[in-house]
């Protein structure tokens, strides 16, 4: 085999196929049918015309016999008046035409057997486009339904191109999902164990930072007095009870408590029995 009709035949068969990829049965089956019609018209269109001659031949035999009634009736006023020879030739033109009526005549038969003819063939060709336009219909319906079954089977089984990218896309996106959520998770955990600064605060002089810090240990000291406030009521019974040596508990107003408690501590019990 040449190398010409190898290229030729591969050509031919890569052809083929990129047509039969590109090829719609709904459309082949639809120009099939419209390519019907036309013939069907072009039929119907014959059967028109042959009609059309046979109604003008009908009209010239019409005229043909009032002329041949016409020549009949000369032909007998002449022989009455005693003009053979005007009757003979008023015959004369009346077999002519007579030879006339019987061509057309001829004709007309024809033109009628094809008339009917081509009519029969009109009705048969358009059983045939009836039919075939059902069986189209039908085909384009069951082709319809297969593809539509075919396309949902493969969104079901994620084997489709569109759906395949979907689900890439879908991916991509839990994927930036989990990267996100563990970074702010990170950053979380990092600004809670004080690794990372709070940038979103603004900056203090020492001044402030110094009244804050007397502001908190004021804030201890007036606890830690209130704590040793409590520890003292609750040991003064103790103290009653144990002999004439335990010194009794001061009380103080209420409203000078909390600056009593500022300016010294109040003793405990275990300071009262080094005193002692």
């Amino acid at each position: 085999m040449s190398v010409m009709k190898r290229l030729q035949m591969i050509f031919s068969a890569k052809a083929n196929k990129a047509l039969d990829s590109a090829e719609d049965p709904r459309e082949t089956l639809d120009y099939s049918y419209q390519r019907q019609l036309e013939m069907l018209q072009k039929v119907r269109r014959g059967v028109a015309d042959v009609a059309t001659s046979r109604k003008r031949l009908e009209l010239q035999m019409q005229q043909l016999k009032a002329q041949s009634d016409k020549l009949e009736g000369q032909s007998r006023q002449a022989l009455a008046a005693g003009r053979e020879d005007l009757a003979r030739e008023a015959l004369t033109r009346r077999s002519g035409v007579q030879q006339q009526q019987t061509d057309l005549s001829a004709q007309h038969a024809a033109l009628q057997a094809e008339e009917e003819k081509l009519t029969l063939a009109s009705q048969r060709l358009q059983a045939k486009v009836d039919a075939f336009r059902t069986r189209k219909e039908t085909i384009k319906a069951t082709y319809t339904a297969a593809e539509a079954q075919t396309k949902i089977g493969e969104a079901f089984s994620g084997i489709s191109e569109e759906m395949g990218d979907v689900g890439l896309a879908v991916q991509r996106a839990e994927d930036k999902t989990q990267a996100l959520q563990a970074r702010a998770g990170a950053i979380d955990e990092l600004l809670a164990s004080g690794a990372l600064d709070d940038m979103s605060g603004t900056a203090k002089d020492d001044i402030t930072a110094e009244l804050e810090r007397m502001g908190s240990q004021g804030e201890v000291e007036l606890e830690l007095a209130r704590l040793k406030g409590e520890l003292g009521a609750g040991s003064a019974p103790e103290a009653i009870e144990s002999g004439p040596q335990a010194a009794p508990a001061t009380t103080a107003p209420p409203g000078a408590a909390g600056a009593t408690n500022l300016a010294a501590p109040a003793a405990t019990p275990r300071a009262e029995e080094e005193r002692q």
